[in-house]
């Protein structure tokens, strides 16, 4: 279901009013209808679905090869203060008799994020859907963001970079699986 944008609208006006600004001046005449509608973008992952956004484009393939998408761009809002946070996502997984079209990890990325969000949990999710979705021996996600929440305000740290990562399957059990993952996104 679409988010009521006449009722977010009147609610953003009111927030205008008290951060003690004049919703009727000139450059914010129509900031709440563009709030509105920004805010209904960012959070479409509530609104979509994974059966969509797969859209069955799942190959048998026979291979053992650990297939890798990385630097697939991220943008999501924290949970905590609703501001930004961006960065680069690296998913790797080991097949087990299927994989993914090529965009669908990217996809899948975009599914989760456009939500209200932690990047730890983010970073669950997208390791726990590859690895189920595909039956992977294994899976490997790695994320690296700035948080304007830590950029902007409290600590303003500008150039801090959070990193999570998830390893699931062989990934977690064999040493040398994650190496070779790590090693492959440039992060060893």
């Amino acid at each position: 279901m679409e988010p009521d944008l006449e009722k977010i609208e009147p609610l953003v006006r009111q927030l205008l009013v008290e951060l003690g600004e004049d919703p009727d001046r000139e450059g914010l005449k129509d900031t709440p209808k563009r709030v509105a509608k920004a805010m209904a973008f960012l959070t479409h992952g509530y609104r979509a679905s994974l059966d969509e956004v797969i859209n069955k484009a799942l190959f048998t393939q026979d291979t053992s090869s650990m297939v890798i998408v990385k630097d697939i761009e991220v943008y999501s809002m924290c949970e905590h203060h609703m501001l930004p946070f961006f960065g680069r996502c690296h998913i790797g997984y080991i097949p087990n008799g299927k994989v993914f079209g090529v965009s669908k990890l990217a996809r899948l990325v975009d599914l989760y994020a456009r939500r209200l969000q932690l990047q730890e949990r983010l970073t669950e999710q997208i390791s726990r859907i590859v690895m189920e979705e595909v039956d992977a021996k294994g899976v490997g996600v790695m994320m690296e963001a700035r948080h304007l929440c830590m950029m902007m305000r409290g600590v303003e740290k500008q150039n801090s970079v959070m990193v999570t990562s998830s390893v699931l399957g062989v990934f977690r059990d064999n040493l040398a699986t994650r190496e070779e993952f790590l090693t492959l996104v440039g992060k060893r």
